[in-house]
C-alpha cells in the first residue's frame, strides 16, 4: 500500500513537472521552484532552538543532527575556532552563510546565528545554528533536520563545508 502511495506520489511530481516545462516557456528551475510550493516537508519549526545556559539543544537519539557540543560519536563535529575578534568572526561566519544558496538566515544578534537550509526540490529544512563562545574562542555549530531519521550525512557535510570556508579566510582558522 506504502509503495503504491510512493509510486503515485512520484508520477505526479514528473506530471506536473514535466508539464510545466512542455508547456509553458518556464525553466527547470523555476518549474521545480513551483513544486516545491505545492509540496513541502519544511515542518515546523522546533521551538526549542537557541542558547540555555551556554549551550545549544542536544541533539536527538537520530543520526540526522550534528552538533559540536555532542558528547557522542555519531553526533559530533568540531566547534568553529576563530582568532582577532568575535564581531569578526561573526561577520565572517555570516558573510559565508549569505553565499550559500538555500541559506536563510533567520536570527543574527551578539552571539548567536540561527539559520535554515531548504532544499530545492522536496523543500526539507535543517536548523542551523551557531555559538560564539568568546571566553574560549569558539563558535558552536549544530544541524538538525527537522524531519526523517537520517539525512544521509548532509549535516555534517554542511558543516565541513562551512568550516572548509570559515578556516579559508585570513582572520580565522578552524580545530
Amino acid at each position: 500500500m506504502i509503495f503504491k502511495l510512493v509510486g503515485s506520489f512520484l508520477l505526479i511530481i514528473v506530471l506536473l513537472l514535466g508539464s510545466s516545462i512542455a508547456f509553458s516557456s518556464t525553466s527547470f528551475s523555476d518549474a521545480s521552484s513551483q513544486l516545491t510550493s505545492l509540496i513541502s516537508f519544511s515542518g515546523e519549526q522546533p521551538d526549542n532552538l537557541g542558547i540555555k545556559n551556554g549551550k545549544l539543544t542536544d541533539c536527538p537519539p537520530t543520526p540526522n543532527c550534528v552538533s559540536s557540543q555532542s558528547k557522542d560519536v555519531t553526533h559530533k563535529v568540531n566547534p568553529l575556532e576563530y582568532q582577532g575578534s568575535p564581531q569578526q568572526a561573526l561577520n565572517q561566519l555570516k558573510t559565508i552563510l549569505e553565499k550559500i544558496d538555500n541559506a536563510e538566515i533567520i536570527e543574527n544578534h551578539d552571539h548567536y546565528i540561527y539559520a535554515q537550509f531548504t532544499t530545492q526540490i522536496m523543500g526539507f529544512v535543517d536548523d542551523v545554528e551557531f555559538y560564539l563562545d568568546p571566553a574560549s574562542h569558539l563558535i558552536h555549530v549544530r544541524s538538525a533536520s527537522r524531519m526523517g531519521d537520517s539525512d544521509l550525512g548532509v549535516n555534517r557535510r554542511r558543516v565541513e563545508k562551512i568550516r572548509t570556508e570559515f578556516s579559508a579566510s585570513g582572520e580565522t582558522t578552524s580545530t
